[in-house]
Parts: C-alpha cells; structure tokens; sequence
C-alpha cells in the first residue's frame, strides 16, 4: 500500500471516530418550528441552539457523545444550574417545554438530533399538548413545632397529667418519666402531622392538575429551618389556577403556628410522562 494510500485511511478513520464521538445535550423538547441559538448559556458557556422536525424542537448544545462527569462537587453543581437556567430561558421563550434531566446526550450530530425528534414526534406531540399552559410549583407546609407541642399536650389529658408529675419531681428521677412523655409526644405528633397533611392535601387538590406528595427535601431555607416540615408538595398547576391556589395557601399561612413557602413556576419536571418520551 502506497504512502497516499495510508494518508487516505487515516482520513477514514478520523472522519468515523468523529462521528462516534460526536453527540448533542438535549435540554428540552419545545413547541415551535424553525432553529434558533439562544446564546452561550448552556453547560462550560455553550450555545444552546434549537434543532426542529415539523411544529417541535430540541434545544441542544454540541458535545462530546459521554456523560459530564467530575469529582469536583462545586463543577457538578455549576453544571446543573446551567441545564436547569436553559431551561428557564426556553419556558420563558416558548412556553411550555418537556424537560430532560441532567446529562441526556443525543449521539451524533443534528441529523441524528432530527430523525429522534422524528421517531418519537407522535409521543413528543402528545406530551407538550398535555402539559400546555401548565407549570410546576412547590409548596412547603410548616408549623412552629412548640405550639404544636403545646396543642396536643394541652389536648390530652394524660400527657397533662404526665408533664405535671415530672415538673414536680427531681431531674435525674424524672429522666426516664421524661423520655416516656417526650415519646408520647412523637407518636402523637406523627398521626397529627399525617391528618394534617392530608387536610392540606385536600385542599389543594381543588386548585392543580396533579399533585404528587415528596417524602424527601433537600433544601429547606435558612428561614424556615426552626419551623418543622408538616408536608411537602409537587403541583401542576394550570395558568389559569395559579392565582386561585395562591389564595388557599395564604389562607392556611395565615394560621397562627403555620408558614408555607409556594414556589415556581418551573419546567414539569416531576409531571413529565417519560415512559411516553
């Protein structure tokens, strides 16, 4: 084989690893036909830019086909607040969006990008129809844990009972009389706590689409941390509800021992159907 022959091989070769390692971010599924950039506002300052088939796009960043990946907590984070911020600027541009989570990576280019739109376009379609004109907000539900204390004690007259035999006796005699009180307490408050949120439940329920109770919290402000978490909601909330809702939860903050902190809107994330995308 000559030597032009060898120089055409590795042309070869590049141009295929090229193709293997090239692949698209996809940030979200939008309404609209046409391609657009969006600016350098995507993950390490890349341009997000919209790939279209018929009357949908994704808005994407070209990259490499592999997961963003580091041990650098604070990268990681920067990352996921810049995925999180494209998808605010799409929502605010196009209205409702169908959000993908971090590090969905189309692979190939924005042909490859085209014919997944194509494939799944019936899906796609149905999915942004469901959830037009409708938005995510959170709602946080809080109570001033020691008037809630101070609620089921002096509803009880056991607990009555019990907390005045240990006001009267030493501490050290007392510590065990304590613990049991204390235990009644929690156990009372776990059922009140449950009633309650299912009250609260109920009451939203009127005012949302769907509502989805979260167990786990992971950011709690600075403000509310010396209050305790009663219950924690996901809504999908029609624009046309949003105010109505609003309302309600003003009504249940305004009750003496109580705070709730109501969030968003933000992209559906927790109502988006990915089995059907």
């Amino acid at each position: 084989m000559g030597e032009g022959a060898e120089e055409s091989l590795s042309d070869v070769e590049l141009a295929r690893e090229t193709e293997v390692t090239q692949g698209r971010y996809a940030y979200c599924i939008i309404s609209g036909a046409g391609e657009m950039s969006l600016g350098n506002i995507g993950i390490e300052h890349a341009e997000a830019y919209s790939i279209s088939h018929k009357d949908i796009a994704a808005v994407v960043h070209a990259c490499q086909s592999k997961p963003y990946e580091s041990r650098d907590e604070n990268k990681v984070k920067e990352w996921i607040l810049s995925h999180n911020n494209v998808i605010d600027k799409a929502s605010e541009r196009f209205g409702t969006v169908l959000p993908f989570s971090f590090d969905a990576i189309v692979k190939g280019d924005d042909d490859a990008v085209k014919d997944w739109l194509s494939k799944g376009y019936e899906k796609f379609k149905k999915e942004l129809e469901r959830l037009r004109d409708k938005a995510e907000y959170t709602v946080q539900i809080f109570c001033d844990q020691n008037r809630l204390t101070d609620k089921i004690v002096g509803e009880n007259q056991g607990l009555r009972e019990l907390k005045e035999k240990i006001e009267k006796m030493p501490k050290r005699a007392a510590y065990l009389l304590h613990r049991k009180f204390e235990l009644q307490v929690k156990d009372i408050y776990n059922v009140m706590r449950v009633k309650l949120a299912e009250e609260f439940s109920s009451k939203i329920k009127e005012h949302v689409e769907e509502v989805k109770v979260e167990e786990k919290i992971s950011h709690v402000p600075e403000s509310y941390k010396d209050k305790k978490l009663i219950a924690a909601f996901s809504c999908l909330v029609h624009k046309e509800k949003v105010k109505s809702l609003g309302e309600v939860l003003g009504k249940i903050n305004s009750q003496e021992g109580y705070a709730v902190r109501f969030t968003g809107p933000w992209a559906p994330f927790s109502f988006v159907n990915m089995e059907e995308i």
